[in-house]
């Protein structure tokens, strides 16, 4: 991809996203995510109404005159977004793929947390962690995340979702909003999730096309696995080759869901040929 059609995809995800961000999300992302707790800001005079909690006695002495504190929230927060970039995101049979929604979910997220003064790092991962921007605040950084999003090239093809975790809970030493988008069509991450969610304000979003859930008939067909590259001939019209891999789906999704609820982390599935909006929504709506 040539720079000028690079910074033409960006400025379009960046219009739509940003949108969304500045009408929809920066509100409930504020009342959602809070911040580390209140800060003092000013003394004022005390007007009908106040807290009498909140009675500044040493200012009141001195003017005669009722005085309150004033505080907020203190608000900087710290975003990370980790995307699994491996080979089974370049899925898709609608009008997206899997790793089309996935940047402008990503994208979507990080310009409300630029909205609210946050900061945003990003975590790319395969089975390994292939790229760490650190957090940083601004437009520009943002834009930045979303080039990458767009033409990074992974090494791998393969996943490891419990490697990603290990190097977040490595590199991130306070507290952070972490929004991991995959499929998860993975396993044997639940132990390296407890341990940073025990730390981290952790949700998965789980991005599935549905024609991934089950096996159309459609007879003796050669398929090809994006992340081992490997080609195989598949009888599709055979029942228990579709029940086989209805239960290999169903097993990882299972096991997401448990992983994540178990760790108390929050979880949202949004289907490629659905509106991600009203999933994300509908998620800071629960938990605002």
């Amino acid at each position: 991809m040539d720079t000028k059609e690079l910074l033409k995809k960006v400025r379009k995800i960046e219009i739509k996203t940003r949108r969304l961000s500045d009408h929809i999300f920066g509100g409930e992302y504020h009342s959602t995510f809070k911040g580390r707790g209140m800060t003092f800001s000013e003394v004022r005079q005390y007007q009908y109404g106040d807290d009498v909690r909140n009675i500044d006695w040493n200012v009141t002495a001195r003017t005669n005159e009722p005085h309150i504190k004033v505080f907020e929230e203190e608000r900087e927060l710290t975003m990370m977004l980790m995307v699994d970039i491996s080979g089974s995101e370049l899925f898709g049979t609608v009008n997206q793929f899997k790793n089309e929604i996935v940047t402008e979910i990503a994208a979507t997220l990080a310009f409300s947390a630029t909205q609210n003064n946050d900061k945003i790092g990003l975590i790319l991962f395969s089975d390994e962690v292939e790229l760490y921007i650190p957090p940083k605040k601004g437009r520009s950084h943002v834009l930045r995340i979303i080039r990458e999003l767009i033409e990074f090239h992974p090494k791998s093809k393969n996943t490891n979702v419990a490697e990603a975790l290990k190097f977040l809970s490595n590199v991130m030493k306070k507290k952070a909003i972490v929004f991991v988008l995959s499929d998860f069509i993975a396993d044997d991450y639940n132990h390296t999730l407890k341990i940073a969610a025990r730390k981290h304000d952790v949700t998965g979003i789980r991005i599935y096309d549905k024609h991934e859930e089950t096996i159309p008939n459609l007879g003796m067909v050669q398929m090809q696995d994006e992340e081992t590259g490997e080609l195989m001939l598949v009888n599709t019209a055979s029942k228990s080759v579709r029940i086989n891999y209805g239960k290999f789906y169903n097993e990882k999704v299972n096991y997401y869901k448990d992983s994540f609820n178990k760790a108390g982390a929050g979880v949202i599935d949004c289907r490629v040929d659905e509106s991600y909006v009203k999933k994300l929504l509908g998620y800071f709506k629960r938990r605002g």
